[in-house]
């Protein structure tokens, strides 16, 4: 006879859920497949416990009140994200972004970390390009996309952009 057959159907049961039982236990011992990245000291520098500089403007030039000409770094104000705070300073020279540094940003978990090691210099990339805080979310770091969004342009007022 037939191992499943129909005049027994204990033994179709107990089948399917050994079966059912089986593939969950393979599904759940599944790793997802992460590619390494790495981070470079000029794209994303590691966050800060605190804020480095009050919001505002400090003025390295000296011209503390143009800013069409000099060298102006300005950091924006820390935005509390559902993921913990973002901050970001920009440097500004002759009224274009020079560069951006994301001060602060989520880094409690090592989701957080894989997540923002992508996030932080796509969005720096971006800034750099569009030349204001007009820039596209990351897929995936919605949250912090929004606070870095917020930040910036928080730095870009007190910059006068």
């Amino acid at each position: 006879m037939h191992a499943l057959n129909k005049n027994r159907p204990l033994r179709r049961i107990m089948l399917a859920s050994a079966a059912t039982v089986s593939g969950m236990v393979m599904l759940l011992a599944l790793k997802p497949h992460t590619t390494p990245t790495v981070i470079s000291d000029s794209a994303a520098p590691a966050p800060s416990a605190g804020a480095s500089d009050s919001p505002g403007a400090s003025s390295s030039s000296g011209k503390s009140g143009s800013s069409s000409s000099g060298t102006r770094t300005v950091t924006g104000d820390t935005v509390q994200t559902r993921w913990g705070p973002v901050q970001v300073k920009v440097t500004v020279k002759s009224g274009k972004i020079t560069d951006v540094t994301a001060v602060q940003y989520p880094t409690e978990n090592p989701r957080d970390q894989q997540i923002n090691s992508y996030a932080i210099p796509q969005l720096r990339r971006e800034t750099l390009t569009a030349q204001s805080a007009q820039i596209d979310t990351v897929s995936g770091a919605t949250y912090t996309s929004e606070g870095y969004q917020q930040s910036l342009q928080s730095a870009l007022d007190s910059a006068g952009l």
